[in-house]
C-alpha cells in the first residue's frame, strides 16, 4: 500500500516527547488540559501555538486525541501501538506545524501524518499470525441498567466485537477508507483530501472495502 504523504516543510520546531501516564497523550510543555473554551476556534489555537503557546497545541492534543487513537486502534488492532503512533503524530505534527496549511482542517492534516506512521509501524513488524485484539479499552462497558434488554445489549457488543475483528482481515487500504467514512463519520471530500485521491476513487474504494468486510463477516458466520 502506498504511503500517503502530508504535506509538509522542514520542521524548525524541536519538541521532545514528554512523560505519558497511561492512557494520556503528553507532549513535553504542550499541555493537553489545556485553558481554551471549547468556543475558541481551531485556526486561532493554531496561530497562538505558532506564536509559542505550547498550551494552545495542547488544547488541540486534548480535543482530538480520543479520536485519532480509536482510529489508528482499529486500523492497527492494537491499544499499545495506537497509542504510541498517535503520541508520535502529534509530536510530528507539532514540529511540521509551520508547514499547515489552512486550507485543510488540521484533524485530516494531522490524520495523514498518524497513517504514515501507522503503515511504516506495520511493515517493521513481523507478521504474528494473530488478529486478538486483545482487552479494548474504547469498547463501551454493557448498558444493563434501566429498562435495558440484556440480551440486545450483549448481542450489540458481540456484533460491535465481530466487526472490529473482521475488520483487521480487510485489506490495508480498504480498512483505512472504512475507517474514515463509517467509524470517523468524514464526508466524502475529507476522505479524498487525506489519501489524495479523487472522489470517485473514494466511492468506488468504499463500495469495494463494504464488499470486502461483508464478505469477512459472512465466512466468519459460516464457520461459527
Amino acid at each position: 500500500m502506498s504511503r500517503v504523504e502530508p504535506e509538509r516543510q522542514p520542521a524548525s520546531r524541536d519538541r521532545t516527547l514528554g512523560e505519558r501516564p497511561a492512557g494520556e497523550l503528553s507532549l513535553g510543555g504542550c499541555r493537553p488540559n489545556g485553558r481554551f473554551e471549547a468556543a475558541v476556534e481551531e485556526d486561532h489555537l493554531i496561530a497562538l501555538a505558532l506564536r509559542g503557546r505550547t498550551e494552545a497545541y495542547g488544547e488541540l492534543v486534548r480535543r482530538y486525541q480520543d479520536r485519532l487513537f480509536n482510529a489508528l486502534n482499529g486500523f492497527l488492532g492494537n491499544p499499545e501501538d495506537a497509542l504510541d503512533v498517535a503520541q508520535e503524530a502529534f509530536v510530528a505534527a507539532w514540529q511540521a506545524l509551520d508547514g499547515f496549511k489552512g486550507g485543510a482542517r488540521f484533524y485530516t492534516w494531522l490524520y495523514r501524518i498518524a497513517m504514515n506512521l501507522a503503515i511504516d509501524l506495520k511493515r517493521r513488524q513481523k507478521p504474528t499470525g494473530s488478529l486478538d485484539l486483545g482487552e479494548d479499552d474504547t469498547t463501551q462497558p454493557a448498558d444493563l441498567s434501566g429498562d435495558a434488554d440484556p440480551h440486545v445489549v450483549l448481542q450489540r457488543d458481540e456484533d460491535v466485537h465481530r466487526v472490529r475483528q473482521a475488520l483487521l482481515r480487510v485489506s490495508e487500504e480498504h480498512r483505512m477508507v472504512l475507517i474514515l467514512k463509517d467509524f470517523e463519520g468524514m464526508k466524502y471530500e475529507e476522505i479524498a483530501d487525506v489519501l489524495e485521491v479523487p472522489i470517485g476513487t473514494v466511492r468506488s474504494r468504499l463500495h469495494r472495502a463494504r464488499l470486502e468486510l461483508r464478505s469477512v463477516l459472512e465466512k466468519e458466520e459460516t464457520n461459527r
